[in-house]
C-alpha cells in the first residue's frame, strides 16, 4: 500500500535558520545581528526579547515585506529593521498609555476618586541590589581606568559630554571604552534581560 505524504511539513524552521539556509546571512553576520538585537531590546518589556526582534526582522525580509536596497550590507539593513521594530513597539506603548490616561480622566469626571501614584524613589531592596551590581561591574573593569570613569559618571547621572569633559576623555576614547564595556558585559552574561 502506498503511503500518503503529509500535508503539513513536520520540520519547522525558524527565520534565522531559513536565512542561514538560503545564505542570506553568514554565521558571523548572524552573531553580529544577535548582539545588535540584544542592544535594541534593552528597556523593552520582558515579553519582547531580543530574539523576537531578530526573528521578526528576518521574517519580514523572508516574506518580502521589507526589500533590501542595492548596495546596503545585509547586517546594516537588518539592523535598521530591528531599530524600527523597537521604535514601533515604543509608539504602540505610548499610544496605549495615552488611551489608558484618557480612560482614567473620563472615569474621574464621572466618579471622582484618587489615583495612587507610585513613588519614583527606589525601595531599599532595589537600592541595595543596584549598589551590589554596580560593585560587581566595577570589579570587572578594575584595570580599565576610562571604563571606571564612565561608570562613575553614569552612576552620577552625567551625560556623555559631561563625563568626557570632567575626565578629559576624547570622543574616540569614550566610544572605544563603551564598546569594550558592552563586549565584556555580553561575554560575562550581564545584560538587561530579565530572567
Amino acid at each position: 500500500m502506498r503511503q500518503i505524504q503529509p500535508l503539513v511539513d513536520t520540520k519547522v524552521l525558524r527565520p534565522a535558520e531559513s536565512a542561514l539556509a538560503l545564505q542570506l546571512v553568514t554565521e558571523m553576520e548572524l552573531l553580529r545581528l544577535k548582539a545588535i538585537a540584544r542592544l535594541h531590546a534593552r528597556g523593552l518589556p520582558p515579553d519582547v526579547g531580543w530574539d523576537d526582534l531578530l526573528q521578526e526582522a528576518l521574517t519580514r525580509v523572508l516574506v518580502g515585506s521589507r526589500l533590501q536596497p542595492e548596495g546596503v550590507p545585509t547586517v546594516v539593513f537588518l539592523a535598521g529593521i530591528i531599530r524600527s521594530l523597537r521604535s514601533e513597539h515604543w509608539r504602540r506603548a505610548a499610544s496605549r498609555s495615552r488611551r489608558q490616561t484618557l480612560r482614567i480622566d473620563q472615569a474621574n469626571e464621572t466618579v471622582p476618586h484618587e489615583v495612587e501614584l507610585r513613588d519614583p524613589a527606589p525601595t531599599p531592596e532595589r537600592s541595595l541590589s543596584a549598589r551590589q551590581e554596580l560593585a560587581e561591574i566595577r570589579k570587572l573593569f578594575a584595570l580599565d581606568i576610562v571604563a571606571l570613569q564612565i561608570i562613575g559618571g553614569l552612576a552620577d547621572d552625567l551625560s556623555p559630554e559631561q563625563i568626557r569633559s570632567a575626565h578629559g576623555i576624547s570622543r574616540t576614547d569614550y566610544d572605544s571604552a563603551r564598546k569594550r564595556m558592552r563586549r565584556t558585559l555580553l561575554r560575562e552574561g550581564l545584560t538587561c534581560e530579565r530572567k
